[in-house]
């Protein structure tokens, strides 16, 4: 007739297993950076004037970027000299903007990896410690390099990947 089934429970073995799991990309998660392109400050998206340029850039409505960071670059192929950017940044700091000359993804990995510096990673001492390696974001390598640097004083033991499946890349002796 029927069939006798047993309940067996259901184990967690990584919950089990003390393995904590650091997200690299919680460090990008909250970094908002705004991009300011000097290409719309160009005749024809190319050449600098400076007469021009300056004009522009003393009626531009600066406060749009207060207190945020700025990512300043020019998307075209635009030969554009150092003073250029400076002035640009006179600007933005006149607003407490924080500048950088780079691409927006470029800024944030930058303040990524001066949030990493900046953390004490004592708390991972004697851990088994995996680095997320999957996720909605992507991840630059150099996150990957920051955290394993920091991390690998403390750790027991480093991993790359998911619980269910790591890359083991260190461990203590």
């Amino acid at each position: 007739m029927g069939q006798a089934f047993s309940m067996e429970l259901i184990q967690n073995k990584v919950a089990e297993s003390g393995i904590l799991v650091l997200d690299p990309a919680q460090y990008l998660a909250e970094i908002q950076v705004e991009a300011f392109d000097l290409k719309d400050f160009l005749f024809h998206g190319m050449v600098l004037r400076e007469k021009d340029f300056r004009e522009q850039l003393k009626s531009f409505d600066w406060q749009t970027y207060a207190g945020k960071f700025v990512a300043l670059h020019c998307s075209t192929e635009a030969i554009l000299p150092t003073w250029a950017f400076m002035l640009v940044t006179q600007y933005l700091h006149g607003v407490g903007a924080k500048v950088a000359a780079a691409t927006v993804a470029g800024m944030r990995e930058q303040l990524a990896l001066a949030t990493i510096q900046q953390a004490d990673f004592r708390v991972y001492a004697d851990a088994k410690v995996i680095l997320k390696g999957c996720g909605d974001e992507n991840v630059p390598a150099s996150l990957y390099t920051a955290l394993s640097s920091a991390l690998l004083p403390h750790v027991k033991s480093l991993m790359y990947g998911e619980p269910c499946s790591t890359v083991p890349v260190y461990k203590k002796k």
